[in-house]
């Protein structure tokens, strides 16, 4: 039975159609804004807040082309992959492998979050230790993710992105009556370009996995083919019809990926600069078990010692959110390049069900035990960050593909569309490589 629905045309109408871009931002503020950029504002102060808020906002761009890629596809990203001109090893184009490559450095960041999510729950719940809370939290995660659907994850998403950001609004605006109150003269230095030659690996790590990640972007295909985007314009039979009605839901994806980034450029910024004007005053950065408790000095620092309770409720969703936002897309991709190399099968809809329902248990048991073995869970994130920021150039060279080769001509953008465009790719391909640079 045919899906074709016509877009809305209005603001209000559009927002009924609104969700992936929820799960993105579920999926970004637990590694990236609780772990990587405080820790980052622990070390560095201020002088960074620049590349914090460079990285939120440059990268939407080319979220932005994976998801009209997957409107006027209605394929999955993998395949899409798979597609691409240039060299093949086996089945699979040399993309899918150099993505394979560095996903040992992901699983490390999300064994991270893992870790973090169970020293929360052993903190709140001491009788039991935190190796069985890891364990625990996985199972749980992977029994929801194999039972629910788009839907389920779409509703935990969005609950979970109003709890933490509402809990950490809070602690930064307390935070001007404390001894910690942050003044103009600090928040203006971070807005000035400066990278310590110290804090490369950090900053070049952080610049990865805050706002919207090469991984993050790359999942974003599914969960708009999951909403409906791709079902809704039908597929392209040349009229111009079927280009008014990409075009249109192109509109309302445009909307859910810029209130997405809103979203999670405000609680990032709001982590960095809690990092920076609470921990590095005190010469404290989160490391191992000690963590959380860093951390928590975040809002204990801010809000009194009572609040390390409310700390806790708001990093346990804040990482949470990541660890089944992340089990949710990392079973759908995995599958997916699986499919592609010819490892799994991944053609028919019940295929691609079983595929998703078996990685939805291996991957996060992967993170459980990598965990167990290295317990050193910022140390992981930020490993996990630099893999992203390599992510990030083969996801830039794929949306130059995407918008130069694959775009259909009548669904050419503006040229203010292509300027921001290309800044987003010159701004990641100068952080990127000047990180490289300076980690080599």
């Amino acid at each position: 039975m045919s899906k074709i629905l016509s877009p809305p045309t209005t603001f209000v109408g559009r927002l009924k159609y609104l969700g992936p871009g929820f799960i993105l931002s579920a999926a970004i503020v637990g590694s990236g804004e609780l772990i990587a950029t405080t820790a980052l504002g622990a070390k560095a102060g201020f002088v960074m807040f620049w590349l914090i808020i460079l990285s939120c906002l440059v990268k939407v761009a080319l979220q932005l082309e994976f998801g009209k890629n997957a409107i006027y596809t209605g394929t999955f990203i993998m395949h899409n992959f798979n597609n691409l001109p240039g060299l093949r090893l086996g089945k699979a184009h040399w993309s899918i492998w150099l993505w394979l490559s560095l996903q040992g450095l992901k699983l490390l960041q999300v064994g991270g979050i893992v870790g973090g999510v169970a020293i929360v729950l052993h903190m709140a719940f001491p009788l039991i230790s935190v190796n069985f809370w890891a364990i625990i939290s996985v199972l749980i995660t992977s029994f929801w993710v194999y039972k629910g659907n788009y839907g389920a994850v779409e509703k935990g998403s969005l609950v979970m992105i109003i709890l933490f950001t509402a809990i950490i609004l809070i602690s930064v605006i307390s935070l001007q009556w404390t001894q910690y109150a942050i003044t103009w003269p600090q928040f203006e230095s971070g807005l000035q370009f400066s990278l310590p030659t110290a804090l490369v690996a950090t900053a070049f790590g952080a610049f990865g996995i805050t706002g919207v990640g090469g991984d993050e972007i790359m999942y974003y295909n599914y969960w708009c083919i999951e909403k409906g985007y791709a079902a809704y314009t039908g597929p392209n039979d040349g009229t111009k019809e079927w280009s008014e009605r990409a075009k249109g839901w192109f509109q309302v994806m445009y909307l859910d990926a810029v209130l997405s980034m809103v979203v999670y450029t405000i609680v990032t910024a709001a982590f960095y600069l809690l990092g920076a004007a609470v921990l590095h005053t005190g010469g404290a950065v989160p490391e191992g078990y000690q963590m959380v408790d860093t951390l928590s000095r975040i809002f204990t620092e801010t809000l009194g010692p009572w609040a390390k309770n409310i700390f806790l409720i708001g990093a346990f969703f804040v990482l949470y959110s990541t660890l089944f936002t992340a089990a949710a897309s990392w079973a759908r991709v995995w599958s997916d390049a699986f499919g592609q190399i010819g490892w799994m099968k991944f053609g028919s809809e019940q295929e691609q069900k079983r595929s998703i329902g078996i990685m939805s248990w291996v991957l996060p048991i992967a993170w459980c035990l990598l965990f167990l073995f290295f317990q050193a869970p910022v140390r992981m994130v930020i490993l996990g960050g630099i893999a992203t920021s390599v992510l990030l150039l083969l996801v830039v060279y794929v949306s130059l593909v995407f918008r130069y080769r694959n775009l259909p001509i009548a669904l050419k953008p503006s040229t203010m569309y292509d300027v921001f465009f290309w800044i987003s790719v010159l701004s990641i391909l100068f952080v990127s490589g000047y990180g490289i640079v300076q980690i080599i």
